[in-house]
């Protein structure tokens, strides 16, 4: 029997999955990871074979939606600590995919929390809230007691994992915490969300592959801050005695038109030579601005964002142009 912490983190295969699971292996851990089979199972561990820990981690076939699977895996592992890092997580789609959504991110999330309540009462467990429940700001700074808001069924579905979470550390006195994550980035991140669509545009365009990036509205405010810093806050939460919830944030906003900006100086171009406005990238209803105050994370688990937004914008453009300099031979 190994003597190490054994941790179980769903969404193993995502941004935050993989830079948790290199955290966690460097901290000495025994890394499981549920995966949920799919039609890409072919590229569905790129980002862990990018950091090169694939071979470092047992994956356990599990979904969220299915609470007897989850079951079975959490009394296999037997983790010391839990992430819940899965979940349907492109704000756009889930206006299309509204019950999609809500199953997977909102009850999938009390799945997990039933399935180690049931089989590892002891278990210490994260959950990934989101920034996107505070939605219509009710505070143009956003802290743990701002109240919510939410504007889209991904930020409903957030927000009732987030209240059940609280429930269940209230009801059952679970080791149960929540981290309200602000934007996090990385060369990682998902093409389909507008900080990668940004720099992997801006790649193509400096190697001539294409002239224009079509975007939705340039003026959204986003607290963008980089995943790796942000999974470590994670693994902090469920180092101290008493389960709490922390917001996650840099403490400084910068617009999209600002994002474009940086990643094209980045290659040595104006952005206004090749973004382009385009109104089917509109949100049916927008958040305008999110601002975390970081203050309760910073004192209580002595974390801090170390990475400047310029720097990850800077590493997601050299990231992209490498991967589309190897495809293409450019």
């Amino acid at each position: 029997m190994s003597g190490k912490k054994k941790a179980l983190v769903t969404g193993v295969t995502g941004q935050d999955g993989a830079y948790l699971c290199q955290l966690l292996l460097s901290q000495g851990y025994e890394v499981h990871g549920l995966v949920r089979r799919s039609a890409s199972a072919d590229v569905i561990d790129s980002r862990l074979r990018w950091l090169n820990i694939v071979s470092d981690i047992q994956v356990h076939d599990g979904n969220l939606t299915d609470i007897s699977g989850l079951i079975r895996v959490v009394r296999e592992v037997e983790p010391d600590e839990v992430y819940n890092l899965a979940a349907q997580s492109f704000v756009k789609s889930s206006w299309q995919q509204p019950l999609l959504t809500g199953n997977v991110t909102g009850l999938g999330a009390v799945n997990m929390l039933e399935a180690v309540r049931l089989e590892a009462a002891d278990a210490r467990f994260y959950q990934a809230s989101s920034s996107e429940m505070y939605g219509a700001i009710q505070s143009p700074i956003q802290n743990e007691n701002t109240p919510f808001y939410p504007r889209s069924p991904y930020a409903a579905a957030k927000l009732y994992a987030h209240s059940m979470t609280v429930n269940y550390r209230e009801s059952f006195g679970m080791h149960a915490s929540s981290g309200i994550l602000f934007n996090h980035e990385s060369p990682l991140r998902g093409i389909e969300f507008v900080t990668r669509k940004i720099t992997d545009g801006v790649a193509r365009i400096k190697l001539g592959l294409q002239h224009k990036i079509a975007l939705g509205n340039l003026d959204a405010t986003r607290d963008w801050g980089h995943a790796r810093d942000y999974v470590r806050a994670m693994w902090l939460m469920l180092q101290q005695e008493k389960a709490d919830d922390y917001v996650v944030a840099t403490g400084r906003t910068t617009s999209v038109r600002d994002f474009c900006r940086l990643a094209f100086d980045h290659v040595g171009l104006n952005f206004e030579d090749h973004v382009v406005v385009d109104p089917r990238f509109f949100r049916p209803a927008e958040v305008d601005v999110l601002l975390g105050d970081p203050s309760k994370a910073r004192e209580k688990l002595g974390w801090e964002s170390e990475c400047p937004l310029e720097q990850l914008v800077s590493e997601m453009v050299e990231a992209d142009l490498e991967r589309i300099g190897n495809r293409t031979g450019r």
